[in-house]
């Protein structure tokens, strides 16, 4: 929203005069409002083993962050590079590899990689699409630069939170949009569900889509309801489903229904006890036979944690020069892998200055910001790097960048990320902007809700003339 002088962007300029004119505590006050619809309209997420219970409210901070058209059609361009080359990388994982025979892609990496599905080898899913959904992290560095942080390919979440976000400033506070043109999230269902009707099987005309979720324990299950809801599908747990007679079916009040496309938000190894985890409960006997022939449409397709690796993630540069003939638009964030030797020992002797992440967790779990860790917890994970160097990769510390939030009774800088969201169908879609996640407590680089992170509504603001 400033600039190094400390002076408001040409695009945050109507924002900083609206909210330099409130009377004094007025924001504060809309900030409880903003709170208390949250709490009145059931907007929140799970935090595993939290002591306060389950469920908690979704935290969030009414100043929106700003991002100039101009600036955001230039990270849609660099995002859609990036999901053409992983939905190329995951296809040739499952046929004949040719980035392995090449030399540019190690064996070793598939080989150990926890994401990749021997049993599918060979497989093809409908329209030849395998990440249909992806939540990619960016950041923007002290350099100015947006990195890509990682990409999430298995089942992202956060996109309903983007649009409730934007519901909840209108409703608390709607003289903020006066005279603003904004890019709409709101429409993302109706893009969702449009992609989910295009990747249904062969011949079918009139698709039945549900969403296939773990339960009300899952961190994501305010999601899973509000995205069924908004598309006006079908919520269904693994007991509501069954194969019959060659198809999945719905057990209904009215009897079974033919199901066309699953729109599963439960992991891969959970998704059929014959053929992946014998102890699922949580997935359908038989899906993955039915999948096989052609008869239904799993989003995102088994697999594509194959690309969902940390470790994977550092040669995507490589896969988008391999596959596309292009150089990347987005760069990465610098990333020393722990198996390549060379790069463990530097990460070994640099390891109280980098970052280091274990290369299949997700938010947040297991992350060391050697900076800000004890000498304790440095040799606690050159022990952990050492007994499973394939397990982690190693960054630099980025300053992130900061924006404008409400900390008590003032404005403060606090660090943030984001996360756009990206649909592969018929067409790649991008909904405007994505969530932004915050870290609220002051100096702390962590922005994910499961670590005491919050978020913001995200304004791409149209271009004027």
């Amino acid at each position: 929203m400033f600039n190094e002088r400390g002076e408001a962007r040409a695009a945050a300029k109507f924002l900083v005069n609206k909210l330099a004119g409130l009377a004094s505590g007025e924001l504060q006050l809309r900030q409880k409002a903003a709170d208390h619809e949250l709490l009145n309209m059931g907007i929140t997420f799970n935090v595993y083993g939290h002591a306060a219970g389950t469920e908690k409210v979704w935290p969030f901070d009414l100043i929106p962050r700003i991002i100039e058209e101009q600036e955001w059609q230039s990270i849609e361009l660099g995002l859609k590079q990036r999901i053409r080359a992983l939905n190329m990388f995951i296809d040739d994982m499952y046929h004949e590899q040719r980035i392995v025979k090449d030399g540019v892609f190690p064996e070793y990496m598939v080989q150990s990689s926890k994401g990749y599905l021997h049993q599918i080898q060979g497989m093809n899913p409908p329209k030849g699409i395998w990440c249909h959904i992806t939540g990619t992290d960016l950041v923007r560095g002290a350099d100015g630069q947006v990195y890509v942080l990682e990409d999430n390919l298995r089942c992202p979440s956060g996109v309903s939170y983007v649009i409730e976000n934007r519901e909840v400033m209108k409703r608390t506070f709607p003289q903020l949009f006066d005279g603003q043109s904004i890019l709409p999230v709101e429409t993302y269902p109706e893009h969702l569900l449009k992609m989910l009707q295009y990747v249904a099987p062969e011949g079918v005309r009139d698709p039945t889509v549900v969403v296939l979720t773990p339960g009300i324990y899952n961190s994501a299950y305010f999601e899973h309801c509000f995205l069924a809801q908004q598309m006006g599908a079908e919520l269904v747990q693994g007991s509501d489903l069954l194969v019959h007679d060659g198809f999945v079916h719905m057990k209904t009040t009215k009897g079974l229904k033919r199901v066309d496309v699953i729109y599963r938000r439960i992991d891969d190894a959970f998704l059929d006890p014959d053929c992946l985890r014998a102890d699922s409960t949580l997935g359908v006997r038989g899906l993955m036979d039915v999948y096989r022939k052609g008869r239904v449409a799993l989003v995102n397709a088994p697999g594509t944690g194959v690309a969902d690796d940390k470790a994977v993630y550092a040669y995507v540069p490589k896969m988008v020069r391999y596959y596309l003939g292009e150089e990347m638009s987005l760069p990465n964030v610098p990333t020393y892998l722990c198996a390549e030797e060379e790069e463990r020992q530097y990460v070994l002797d640099n390891i109280a200055d980098l970052v280091i992440k274990p290369a299949n967790e997700s938010g947040g779990y297991g992350i060391m910001l050697g900076p800000k860790a004890t000498k304790e917890q440095h040799d606690q994970y050159r022990e952990l790097i050492l007994a499973n160097p394939r397990n982690y990769v190693a960054q630099p510390m980025l300053a992130l960048s900061t924006v404008p939030t409400l900390c008590g009774d003032r404005l403060d800088g606090r660090h943030v990320d984001l996360r756009p969201y990206i649909l592969y169908g018929e067409e790649i879609y991008i909904v405007p902007g994505g969530l932004t996640r915050v870290a609220l407590v002051k100096g702390s680089l962590v922005v994910n809700s499961s670590q005491g992170g919050g978020s913001k509504d995200t304004w791409v603001l149209r271009s004027k003339g």
